[in-house]
């Protein structure tokens, strides 16, 4: 690892478990640290051929709809040295917007997804992987919230989605991947004695580059 390249922190969990907690937190506890984050649900793939009724039945859960390839590369320019230019994700209408978000590079990237541990090319470019854990009840209830009240979604379409993509694919893809993680972190956010730990991690190997 030389002494300019960026650290790479991988943040996976199953949806509602806690992530965008996880990273906020951290980042609160670096100040001094220039940190860029990188969504993989920002990387969804377009389909503008598409009607709005056909693409709200894309199974969202699975890999396939993410363009990790794309995500990939800009990791990878990222720790090159290079900005890099995140598509924009309209999560109501389920399109690209063609908008675009430029981050620029960054002694910590943090990419956080379900399925970020799951992607080995992904994987190989994270220095520290991270599994947030969280119950399964309080996992559909957080999903449940954000859904209504930030995407404009109905209670009965979140829990028909929750029945027929989100828990298949969390039992096939999202939790398998766990294996893979350096460090299990239950309760997300909540945990503030592991975000401590994690945070002291980061900081230790920041001063080692």
């Amino acid at each position: 690892m030389s002494s300019d390249r960026p650290l790479v922190l991988g943040i996976a969990g199953g949806s509602g478990a806690g992530k965008s907690t996880v990273v906020r937190r951290v980042v609160e506890r670096m100040p001094d640290v220039p940190v860029r984050l990188l969504h993989h649900d920002a990387y969804y793939r377009d389909h503008p051929d598409l009607p709005l009724e056909e693409r709200a039945r894309i199974n969202y859960d699975h890999p396939d709809s993410l363009e990790t390839s794309l995500l990939v590369a800009h990791v990878q320019s990222l720790i090159a040295g290079e900005p890099v230019e995140v598509p924009a994700y309209d999560f109501t209408e389920h399109r690209r917007t063609g908008h675009t978000r430029r981050v620029e590079p960054a002694p910590v990237i943090i990419v956080d997804g379900i399925l970020v541990l799951a992607e080995p090319e992904l994987r190989r470019l994270m220095d520290i992987r991270v599994f947030v854990e969280t119950d399964a009840d309080m996992r559909f209830i957080r999903r449940l919230l954000r859904d209504t009240t930030e995407r404009s979604r109905t209670v009965d379409s979140v829990v028909e989605q929750y029945r027929e993509t989100v828990r298949p694919m969390h039992l096939e893809y999202v939790e398998p991947s766990r294996r893979h993680a350096h460090v299990i972190l239950p309760l997300g956010g909540e945990n503030e004695v592991a975000i401590r730990m994690l945070v002291a991690r980061l900081t230790e190997q920041l001063r080692g580059h």
